[in-house]
């Protein structure tokens, strides 16, 4: 009995690392649901107050929970089938309107941050755990609406379902862990020029560089999209407003539609500026909208958006003007490119040379295609069957022309900026490598984050912190 009594002092500690653990483990979980309760009330406000205003619902109250379970869905990017078609064939619905499924995504971001962020009393789990914690109670939620939302005649696909949702909560949460730990530089590997000795010492910043100017060539793409598809609704107003009180008599009918092209608006810019780039969008199967004609118009939805998209006929110099977007979008990426590559004196970094210069702005260049067709790809989708199975831009080819774009503008842009910097302003001088021992190496260093969570870093360049494997040369 005493040899237990002794024994007990010295499993308390591990006890209490274990409900620390435990209750770390439930205030992600909580994160996750919290956010994913968050969104669904927020949809779930504005269906019922549509479906009390209207002076003619279909349905009770179950239908428009069932419509609400449906949104939210789709916000992620899932797909949902409609199955009253004049038919009788199931028509699948695949177009989501990127301003809703900015509000799960944020509220993703947000509850993966504050989850990470230290209070006082509370335990703290490694990023990655408090990560996985969230997105498992954000999904637990997404699969009970999931088996809510699988009847009706507006219901979710659950292959899709089960494809893009987990990607959706990964891809914000992994954003809210990385935005929590510091926002961390992304390294390129050791060589990632040739001849360049000192590449593991600039690889950081430089990453960083092309990080910074590819998202800012995609936003600048998109806000020349919106800027040219406001140019065009104002060009067909009155055909936008023919659609737009034809769709509905009642007040609350026509607040739905309002809501639906208030969300639909970021779509609407990505198809015009993959207008601009050139491969153009499409308006239902087989047809093709670019500034050098547009051409197959089969009979299009009454829509007030729809009013915006040209007339067919072969293009024209106004519509060749839109290649404008695109040039804007290299200039950007040239200029933020070159502004890295020459800091002026007063900054920390080194100047780089050109060869760097053109590497970080092909990377930049890369990345805004990369983010270009992951935004081409949501934007765009099917709204039924045969006629109405294609809709939007093809994301392959506006991101490829987006690569072109802003790689042939941007290049000489951020040359001719690292020019004019390094004559304008003193630069700093260039770092010089130091030569590291001879051997295998091993990294052996670790640092801290913002907020002291431990990220792993490559080994410094100093010589005397790389150490030799037993049986180097």
């Amino acid at each position: 009995m005493s040899q237990l009594t002794d024994l007990a002092p010295s499993l308390s500690p591990r006890h209490q690392a274990q409900g620390a653990r435990s209750a770390a483990v439930v205030a992600a979980l909580a994160s996750g649901f919290l956010a994913a309760g968050l969104g669904l009330g927020f949809l779930a406000v504005l269906v019922l107050l549509l479906w009390i205003t209207s002076p003619y619902p279909d349905s009770g109250p179950g239908g428009a929970l069932h419509i609400v379970a449906d949104l939210w869905l789709l916000a992620h990017g899932a797909d949902l089938v409609r199955t009253e078609t004049r038919t009788g064939t199931p028509a699948p619905v695949g177009l989501t309107p990127l301003l809703l499924t900015a509000l799960p995504v944020f509220l993703l971001h947000r509850g993966a941050r504050d989850a990470l962020t230290p209070q006082d009393g509370r335990p703290q789990l490694a990023p990655l755990a408090t990560g996985a914690w969230v997105a498992c109670g954000y999904l637990a939620v997404a699969a009970g609406v999931t088996g809510y939302a699988l009847g009706g005649p507006l219901h979710a696909a659950p292959p899709s379902v089960a494809a893009v949702v987990p990607l959706t909560v990964a891809a914000a949460t992994a954003a809210g862990v990385w935005s929590a730990a510091g926002t961390p530089a992304v390294l390129l590997p050791r060589r990632w020029h040739p001849g360049a000795a000192d590449a593991r010492a600039g690889a950081a910043p430089r990453a960083e560089a092309a990080a910074r100017a590819g998202a800012a060539g995609v936003f600048a793409l998109l806000g020349g999209g919106a800027l040219l598809c406001a140019v065009a609704l104002v060009a067909h107003a009155a055909v936008a407003q023919e659609h737009f009180l034809s769709l509905s008599t009642t007040v609350s009918g026509r607040f739905g539609v309002f809501l639906l092209a208030l969300a639909l608006l970021p779509n609407a810019a990505m198809w015009a500026a993959a207008y601009g780039l050139g491969p153009g969008f499409a308006v239902g199967a087989g047809s093709t909208v670019t500034p050098l004609g547009a051409a197959d118009y089969p009979v299009q939805p009454v829509f007030p958006l729809l009013a915006a998209v040209p007339g067919e006929g072969p293009g024209g110099p106004l519509t060749w003007a839109a290649a404008a977007v695109p040039a804007v979008a290299g200039i950007v990426v040239g200029c933020l490119s070159g502004r890295a590559a020459a800091p002026v004196a007063g900054e920390r970094e080194p100047s780089w040379r050109w060869w760097p210069t053109v590497w970080v702005t092909a990377l930049a260049a890369l990345g805004c295609g990369a983010g270009t067709a992951a935004v081409a790809w949501l934007a765009g989708g099917p709204l039924g069957t045969e006629t109405l199975a294609a809709f939007g831009p093809v994301w392959w080819q506006a991101g490829g022309a987006a690569v072109a774009w802003t790689a042939v503008v941007g290049v000489p842009v951020a040359l001719t900026v690292r020019a004019v910097r390094l004559r304008g302003a003193a630069p700093l001088p260039v770092q010089t490598s130091v030569a590291a021992p001879r051997g295998r190496v091993r990294p052996r260093r670790w640092t801290w984050g913002r907020q002291g969570w431990p990220l792993w870093e490559p080994r410094s360049r100093l010589a005397e912190e790389w150490e030799e494997e037993p049986g180097g040369d």
